[in-house]
């Protein structure tokens, strides 16, 4: 447990994370960088950006406004499809450090597999290298297949620490979570609750918020936090920032737990995003 009362998970590599993250996408220009200053006052310790998110430079401006020490935050950022060659890999976390203004990243994630482009292998082998020069502290992916990792453990005999996936009670990704564990890998949960489809009103979220006098959108992310899962959410409102990170006092029964998760959709997707298929450039 951290001093903010958020739990941690130690990773393959032996750095830690802390087990609820700050999702940045879509916050921008200075309303974007007050609501990131606004997640690192309440107390997330652990921000996710993007270099296709186009707000890097916010994000820095925010961590050097909330006056934390620079070991205290840890910073994810993630390289676009156009930028998987090696010599573009390299130039890319650069580039992400320079709009950061930071030394170091402390996880760098390749955005998307873009399989049609097939050069996914050749990025993962610069974040290796990277991380052995120490510019980014943990490496891991996002939304990769069970055939994506073989890949690039194969080619390297690096696992990646995290892999970043779409999960949320329309799409539990119960396999993926099985593959996961297996290989050692931490899975992270991008749009956690759902966006337009989480299941606030769904009597399997609800009854589990009023029997434990919290929040829907609260008891979801601790299904995640129950499920092994590091879920990212994002909000501009400073209340609902505090409630995302207040699950660490209050338990689901394995019932509930079972209960949101059978909420499963065979179509529950966000937007098609299928990595075998989706294109990120």
């Amino acid at each position: 447990m951290s001093d903010t009362g958020v739990s941690t998970y130690t990773l393959n590599d032996g750095s830690t994370l802390p087990a609820v993250g700050f999702g940045t996408y879509p916050l921008k220009g200075e309303d974007g960088v007050a609501a990131i200053v606004g997640a690192l006052e309440v107390g997330y310790r652990l921000i996710d950006t993007a270099v296709n998110y186009e707000n890097e430079t916010e994000v820095g401006e925010a961590l050097r406004r909330s006056g934390l020490p620079r070991d205290q935050v840890q910073v994810t950022s993630k390289l676009p499809g156009r930028h998987h060659a090696y010599d573009d890999a390299v130039a890319s976390v650069h580039g992400s450090l320079e709009r950061l203004g930071l030394d170091y990243l402390d996880l760098h994630l390749i955005h998307w597999p873009n399989p049609s482009v097939g050069k996914y292998a050749e990025a993962w082998k610069a974040l290796v290298d990277l991380q052995q020069q120490g510019l980014v502290r943990t490496i891991g992916v996002s939304n990769f297949t069970e055939t994506h990792l073989s890949r690039i453990i194969d080619e390297t005999g690096v696992t990646p620490a995290v892999n970043q996936i779409e999960l949320h009670p329309r799409f539990p990704q119960e396999e993926m979570r099985r593959v996961h564990e297996r290989l050692g890998i931490r899975t992270e949960a991008w749009s956690p609750m759902g966006k337009a489809q989480a299941p606030l009103e769904e009597p399997a979220v609800t009854a589990a918020a009023e029997r434990l006098g919290v929040a829907p959108g609260q008891v979801i992310l601790r299904w995640h936090v129950q499920l092994g899962s590091l879920p990212i959410p994002k909000s501009s409102s400073p209340e609902r920032q505090r409630q995302n990170l207040e699950i660490f006092d209050f338990e689901l029964t394995d019932d509930e737990v079972a209960r949101i998760s059978a909420l499963a959709d065979p179509g529950g997707r966000l937007f098609g995003g299928d990595p075998d298929t989706h294109e990120e450039m």
